[in-house]
């Protein structure tokens, strides 16, 4: 179309284009004929206003510099209120020197900004059926707040060189992409505080050099991927503090974070399957899932490197039936696992590194898997025999990775008894999976000397079994084998002639008991080879710990 011939614009056209050389707003001429019951607006947000119509050729004509009688010094920009823009805008591989400023206006059309380049686009309360803007390169930022978009908008690999605005805007796109944001770049701040999403939320491999906040947005995806944030980079804070809900999988698999990542008060649901998935992120400082956090669905952190708290504190997670939270080969300087109850599923925590763990036997899930997990300290001053039951929860076989790391941890903190009970209890779990025989064996020197942690056991038996020995052949003398040559008999000496294998007072060999005697002095032979036995294993364990 040729404008030229301004008798071709309309009234509502031709205020439009003698305001823009000056920059001037534009908004509907008030209405004649006011009735007391006016009808209702077009604009829900703008109730009681009469509706402009533009055509969406005139916009683009003026924006492509078709009105040039603007005087020196003038500043044109396209600031409208209240329209209707009709037909196709496309101002696709154009270059709009412009600012544009849109308010409650609504459009026939998805407007097409496919490769532009623009220095400002504010649409403020306006009705789109999407907007295409991938590889749009703007200046100053690009805001739609409080609009309504009835199709997917879509920024792949646009350039915004400001803040990325979508507060208080509802985009709808069941079954597709709402949003689409591959590899965006947004050198200010990406604000979606109240942004209502239906359809998936795509960002994967998107820069974003300020904050990305979603505080109170709402995404929904049932089934689907709710937010795709794959690999995205984000400088400061990634929020999703209260009021914040998804249906469907979040991806962050891969994002880096220079600041926090928060979900404190969301509500995450995609039952049955991973609500949460953030695999291989990078969080300079913390990764906060708490303070009243609802996950129904699985969690998903393995790989993840949190550079100080990693806190689930009062958060609420369930998966029953499957893994509710894998933190598989995470890294964080301090975890909180104090959730507000037993996390409903397997917690998966093995090859992680907790730093300094805080929990709550309250809270202890059912099924808590620690192979191979170390942590610094335990801030909850457990027994060793508590803290026994904690590694035993998950079902399955011996590790002994377990216990030695708790071992290792009550020796940092001075408590050597402690570490050998918790020694103790790896002996134990390992002998139940033994054969018959060896578990036998295991019983006995359990019996003995506690595996020989309990040393102390070994000398009470001796002193038990020379207290019985001796009295027994206080009364029952055993008769000399050659009575000239026999030393005095003396039964304590006898006695130890008997249990202790390894040195002689020339008494056991001289004398030569009877009947009961007999089997008793068998019997302490054997218990002093015995103790004997174990109490060297014992030694030789000890050592090998060294």
């Amino acid at each position: 179309m040729h404008l030229d011939d301004l008798d071709e614009l309309s009234a509502d056209e031709r205020r439009l284009w003698n305001a823009y050389p000056q920059g001037r707003p534009v908004a509907p001429p008030p209405d004649p004929t006011p009735s007391a019951d006016p009808a209702p607006s077009a604009d829900p947000a703008d109730p009681g206003s009469p509706e402009q119509v533009i055509r969406a050729e005139v916009v683009a004509a003026l924006l492509l510099g078709a009105n040039t009688a603007g005087a020196p010094g003038d500043r044109p920009a396209l600031r409208l209120t209240g329209a209707r823009i009709t037909g196709r805008l496309d101002l696709g591989f154009t270059d709009i020197a412009a600012p544009v400023h849109l308010t409650h206006c609504r459009f026939d059309e998805a407007p097409l900004l496919r490769a532009a380049q623009v220095r400002e686009l504010s649409l403020t309360g306006c009705t789109l059926p999407g907007l295409v803007a991938d590889t749009a390169q703007i200046d100053a930022g690009l805001t739609l707040t409080r609009c309504r978009l009835t199709g997917p908008l879509v920024l792949n690999r646009a350039q915004i060189n400001g803040d990325l605005d979508l507060r208080d805007t509802t985009i709808s796109h069941p079954g597709g992409e709402a949003i689409s944001a591959v590899h965006a770049q947004v050198s200010g701040n990406a604000l979606c505080a109240d942004l209502a999403v239906e359809g998936t939320f795509r960002l994967s491999g998107a820069s974003v050099d300020g904050e990305f906040d979603l505080e109170g947005a709402r995404l929904s995806a049932p089934g689907r991927h709710a937010l795709d944030a794959y690999h995205v980079r984000v400088a400061e804070d990634f929020t999703c503090h209260p009021g914040f809900s998804a249906e469907g999988r979040l991806i962050l698999s891969g994002a880096t974070v220079g600041a926090a990542i928060g979900f404190c008060g969301a509500r995450l649901s995609n039952p049955g399957d991973i609500a949460l998935e953030a695999v291989d992120v990078t969080v300079a400082r913390n990764f906060d899932l708490g303070l009243g956090l609802k996950v129904d669905g699985a969690v998903r952190l393995d790989g993840t490197h949190v550079g100080t708290e990693l806190s689930f504190r009062a958060a609420e997670l369930t998966h029953p039936g499957g893994i509710a939270l894998s933190l598989r080969a995470t890294r964080a300087r301090d975890t909180d696992l104090r959730t507000r109850q037993p996390i409903e599923g397997t917690v998966d925590a093995r090859n992680a590194h907790l730093g300094t763990l805080h929990d709550d036997p309250v809270t202890w899930p059912a099924d808590l898997r620690l192979a191979d997990t170390t942590y610094d300290t335990l801030t909850l001053p457990l027994t060793a025999t508590e803290r026994v039951g904690w590694l035993r929860r998950p079902p399955g076989g011996y590790l002994p990775q377990p216990y030695e790391q708790l071992a290792a941890t009550y020796r940092r903190l001075g408590h050597e008894d402690e570490a050998r009970t918790v020694l103790l209890a790896k002996q134990r779990h390992r002998r139940t999976g033994l054969p018959a025989h060896t578990r036998l064996w295991g019983h006995v020197q359990d019996v003995s000397v506690g595996y020989g942690y309990r040393p102390l056991r070994a000398g009470l038996w001796l002193l038990a079994l020379l207290a019985c020995g001796t009295l027994y052949f206080a009364l029952h003398t055993p008769a000399p084998l050659e009575p000239g040559k026999a030393p005095p008999f003396n039964a304590v000496f006898y006695t130890l002639d008997l249990l202790v294998p390894i040195i002689t007072f020339g008494q056991e060999p001289a004398y030569a008991p009877r009947g009961t005697g007999q089997w008793l002095s068998y019997t302490l032979i054997a218990a002093g080879w015995i103790l004997a036995t174990t109490v060297t294993a014992g030694i030789t364990r000890a050592l090998s710990r060294q």
